[in-house]
């Protein structure tokens, strides 16, 4: 999946309105490149402001009647120079029309078209702005992005900016990317094994000497995915390590069990 392609599930999934299917295929594109969370926060931005500036207030579903009944009570054209003559010369009034009472059928047709409506103006207005460059910047700076998106970002974007992934033990993948000209280690995660409440995973920087250098401990998030940033500066010839360490992480200032992430960025 490319970026155009997630940007089309995100303003769904800012609507709330993507499937089951499509809502498990954007949480996976979106745990594989933490870097588009972006998208989903300009997006949600959006929403928020088309919210506000839109009201909530919708015709009553009898306004049909209600005017049609306006309509055959007001005097027109002749009948209007009768209200000066005896009243017993005034022919009566006819009976005011009413639609029935809405169905829920009608209520739940009625609620789908402005559903509808309403998606297409959001992606129209999402089109709009990322089209013209309006109002884009303005959103993002109202939202706070996180260390490790904005590192991976900085490294991304960075001419010596490297990646590589590896299969975690017992399942899932990790991916560590690195500069060295910036130092900086973003560590990307999936599918990582559950933990108990007094273990924590904890990240380190593994010299060529075979130092390791804690790179800072971390929980792991739904699906046991993590986007984390390596705490200390990354060294040309680190290997990137993950282990499960005892809640707060080893005491003794290396790890006590065998990793379960090993990436070398050399």
């Amino acid at each position: 999946m490319n970026k155009e392609e997630f940007a089309e599930l995100s303003a769904g999934y800012a609507l709330n309105a993507l499937s089951p299917e499509d809502l498990a295929t954007f949480e996976m594109a979106l745990a594989e490149h933490p870097e588009w969370s972006d998208v989903v926060s300009t997006d949600a931005a959006t929403v928020a402001a088309l919210a506000e500036t839109t009201p909530s207030i919708a015709p009553p579903l009898t306004l049909r009647s209600t005017l049609l009944s306006k309509i055959a009570t007001a005097p027109q054209g002749e009948a209007a120079l009768t209200e000066s003559q005896p009243a017993e010369l005034v022919e009566p009034e006819p009976e005011p029309y009413r639609d029935p009472s809405p169905t829920t059928t009608t209520i739940q047709a009625v609620s789908r078209r402005n559903w509808t409506r309403g998606l297409f103006g959001l992606a129209a207005s999402l089109v709009l702005l990322v089209g013209i460059g309006v109002g884009a910047v303005s959103l993002n700076e109202m939202l706070n992005r996180s260390d490790a998106v904005i590192a991976l970002d900085q490294i991304e974007d960075a001419p010596d900016g490297q990646s590589a992934t590896v299969d975690v033990t017992d399942g899932g993948t990790a991916t560590a990317h690195w500069s060295e000209s910036l130092g900086k280690v973003v560590l990307v995660s999936n599918g990582l094994p559950e933990v108990t409440s007094e273990e924590t995973f904890e990240m380190w920087f593994v010299r060529d000497d075979g130092t390791a250098v804690s790179g800072g401990t971390f929980a792991a998030g739904t699906a046991g995915s993590t986007t984390e940033l390596l705490d200390g500066a990354f060294e040309r010839g680190d290997t990137i390590a993950v282990t499960v360490e005892q809640a707060g992480g080893s005491t003794t200032g290396a790890p006590t069990t065998e990793p379960i992430v090993v990436i070398p960025t050399a």
